[in-house]
Order: structure tokens, then sequence, then C-alpha cells
């Protein structure tokens, strides 16, 4: 039975001990976690206190992974999920981790789309691609499509005027085309965009009435 053979303040993270099992080290971990186990240094640790230690450094090994990379940039916590999983993290020490963010504020699906889709709307993407991509971030419909109001009305976006400044500008790589295939390509180019079909095509017919 492995025996526990060290618990000692952790000199790098206040609030943390470093625990050693069977003379090796074992794990980090938050003293808050660690006391309902009642942990006695020299003691035998019963299977089921070792499998709750272990489940405990998964989950940290998890909320410091996913703390890294929100550091590096802002994550929807479906995407994050995802990407923790994909680097080995148990799935229950994600959600654990995932939780845990959530609870201190680190980690907010509306805050996050809404940052995003005003970005995003700066550089001429429309409601529809910017649905669609928060959607594949794991964002909820409900949640990105109000984010995508919210952010645009931040940023004091008109539709109707940025889609037929993206038109314009566009139009003059089309120059040369003959007028049906200029219209239905610029339309083709503002739905890729991420416009409505129907406001696409409305601007491309105002760009194009004659053809």
């Amino acid at each position: 039975m492995s025996v526990l053979t060290a618990l000692a303040p952790d000199p790098y993270r206040p609030g943390y001990r470093l625990v050693e099992v069977d003379r090796g080290r074992f794990a980090s971990l938050g003293e808050a976690v660690l006391e309902p186990l009642g942990l006695v240094v020299g003691a035998a640790l019963a299977p089921e206190v070792l499998a709750r230690l272990h489940a405990l450094a998964d989950a940290e090994a998890a909320l410091r992974a996913a703390v890294r990379m929100l550091g590096l940039r802002a994550h929807a916590r479906g995407d994050l999920g995802r990407r923790l999983i994909a680097r080995q993290h148990a799935p229950r020490a994600v959600e654990s981790a995932l939780t845990t963010l959530a609870a201190r504020g680190l980690l907010d699906d509306r805050a996050f789309a809404e940052r995003y889709a005003a970005t995003r709307a700066r550089r001429g993407r429309g409601p529809v691609r910017l649905v669609r991509d928060l959607l594949a971030q794991g964002v909820d419909r409900g949640t990105a499509e109000a984010a995508v109001a919210a952010g645009l009305r931040a940023e004091g976006i008109d539709l109707q005027r940025e889609a037929r400044r993206l038109a314009e500008r566009r139009m003059r790589a089309l120059a040369r085309r003959p007028g049906p295939e200029r219209r239905r390509q610029l339309a083709g180019y503002l739905v890729r965009r991420g416009y409505s079909v129907a406001d696409a095509q409305s601007v491309a017919r105002e760009l194009c009435p004659n053809s």
C-alpha cells in the first residue's frame, strides 16, 4: 500500500502543498482540497484516498494548462475543453478545470463572444459568419446570436453600409466581368464574408442595376 511520505508547503505557490507518495514527488495541490482527506505523513493511503489524490492531481494539471492557454488568447469554454482533451487531459479533469475557471470569472462565453464579434465585425465579417464561427467554437446559438447583435451595436456598425463598402471595394476586381456574372460573384462574395443571401443580393442589385 502506498504511503504519504511528505506534505510540505509549496514555496512557489502560497496555499498549496507538495504531496510526496512513497518518497516520490506526486503533485502540488491546494490546501483546501487536501484538508478533507485527513492526510497524515507516514500513514498508508487507502485506495480511495489515493484515487482521490490522482483525480485532484489530474484536475490541477488541466487547470494549469487551461490558464496557460488563456494567457495566450481568449477561448470559449467548449473550444478550450476540446483543446485540453486533445492534449490528453482526462475529460473529468477538464470539466473540473473549466468549472473552476468559470467560478473565478476567467471563462465567460458571453463576454468572449461579444469581444470576438466586435473585433471581427471591424474586419468586415458579417453576422451570419460571426454566428457560425462562434458555434464552431462551442458557444451555444442563443449566446452567439445575442453577442453578435451586441458586438455590432457596440461598434456602431450599419450592416447595409458595411456590406456596400466591401462590395464597392470588390467591384474593382470584377470590373471586366460580364454584368450578370459580376452581380452573381459580388453577391457570392458578400455571402462568404458572412452576410445573409437577401442582404448580399440587395447590395449586388444596387451596385449592378442593369445586370
